[in-house]
């Protein structure tokens, strides 16, 4: 059924209110998808704070123009489903990398991230960046690593100065 003007200036208006709150967008051909496959894909979208939605391709690439997601115009072609990860990278990657291991018939055709186009066949990569928990985790031990090397360093000294007490005690025991 064809939209009149003000229902596609919604429908635009949606997918850039949609689009400026994401953090990265992908895109997969759902051709092929059975209508039980797709509901559970939107349930595991839900679940991982993905928004799933599914727009007219020249309607999206209306609202991607002048957005850092420009770079995906290209790969709106054929029946699309649009991803958006609202607060990690990589949640939509790994959504995606789980369902097709169950539903071949998707089909990723790439993803924006940072202005940047990453291809379908970059999903393993897109998917194993660490989530932000991940990532504050691994920058908290990168900072404390220096930290606790420098106080085991001034705690030598004491240590090795006990130590030697110790060995002198011990030899002092043994010869009475």
């Amino acid at each position: 059924m064809p939209l009149n003007l003000e229902q596609k200036k919604a429908s635009v208006a949606l997918f850039s209110d949609i689009a400026s709150q994401a953090v990265s967008i992908a895109a997969a051909e759902y051709r092929g998808l059975k209508v039980s496959h797709m509901t559970a894909l939107r349930v595991a979208a839900r679940k991982n704070g993905v928004v799933l939605r599914v727009f007219r391709n020249t309607l999206a690439r209306r609202a991607l123009e002048g957005t850092q997601f420009a770079c995906l115009a290209d790969a709106l072609t054929g029946p699309i489903v649009l991803l958006f990860s609202q607060d990690e990278p990589g949640a939509a990657a790994r959504l995606l990398r789980d369902f097709i291991k169950t539903n071949e018939s998707l089909k990723v055709r790439g993803f924006a991230l940072e202005g940047k186009f990453i291809a379908g066949d970059q999903l393993q990569a897109v998917a194993s960046m660490p989530s932000r928990f991940e990532a504050l985790g691994q920058l908290a031990s990168v900072i404390q690593a220096p930290v606790t090397k420098l106080v085991r360093t001034f705690n030598e000294p004491v240590a090795q100065f006990v130590r030697v007490l110790a060995a002198i005690r011990d030899k002092k025991q043994e010869a009475a």
